[in-house]
């Protein structure tokens, strides 16, 4: 039997796994909905006064696109630990790293970007200027990477548990306050006029580590929960 090439076996499974969003669409809305609920309720409980809502609009929009991104992760590797596929992903003689990478790369576009697309519109509900919202469009660009891949880790560790979401939460959590701080950092940089280089540059250094480390982690992850 020929082997297929590691590019045929990335095509095939981004293939796969964007068709099976597509057909549980309904509840990839989910993290999007919460993500606009969450941070549409803060102007009704904090009041209408655009200076206020400058001031928290930053942290608002970075904890609620946290908390949609973390609301997604379980479901990342569930499916495929259910039907057995991510056993065969396991025993794939191509890299289980590059192939989980993948698969992180499909739940960011099927969950980070919509959320990159929405985050202007909300602030314009948290009365930012243009030069805030750019700002945090591309914190938000740099950030919810990381945080996917981060999260993978902790979805690959807890994917053989019954109930494994409030363990993925505790597991998660601590690792995205540094991402967190430098995203809203920015942000309220952006909303003083101050300089932004600094926290992107840290938000970039996440990312390059993210992509670098995270996906080893979840190869040893996924074949210590299958064994």
């Amino acid at each position: 039997m020929r082997r297929i090439g590691l590019g045929t076996a990335l095509l095939a499974l981004t293939q796969r796994d964007l068709t099976l969003a597509y057909r549980r669409r309904g509840e990839l809305a989910n993290p999007i909905l919460f993500f606009v609920i969450v941070t549409s309720l803060f102007p009704m409980g904090v009041g209408p006064a655009p200076e206020q809502l400058r001031n928290i609009g930053p942290g608002v929009i970075w904890v609620a696109s946290l908390l949609a991104t973390l609301l997604a992760l379980e479901a990342l590797f569930r499916s495929d630990y259910e039907d057995g596929s991510l056993e065969q992903i396991t025993l794939s003689p191509h890299p289980v790293s590059v192939l989980a990478f993948a698969k992180v790369a499909v739940h960011w576009l099927i969950t980070g970007l919509p959320l990159l697309i929405v985050s202007p519109l909300l602030a314009l509900l948290m009365q930012m200027d243009s030069s805030t919202m750019k700002t945090l469009f591309f914190s938000l660009l740099l950030g919810t990477p990381t945080l996917s891949l981060i999260g993978a880790v902790a979805a690959a560790l807890t994917v053989g548990l019954k109930r494994g979401g409030l363990l993925l939460t505790l597991l998660v959590l601590p690792l995205y306050v540094p991402v967190l701080i430098f995203g809203t950092s920015a942000v309220h940089s952006a909303a003083h006029g101050l300089a932004v280089a600094g926290q992107f540059y840290a938000l970039g250094a996440l990312l390059a580590l993210s992509i670098v480390l995270a996906p080893i982690a979840i190869a040893a992850a996924l074949r210590a929960s299958l064994n």
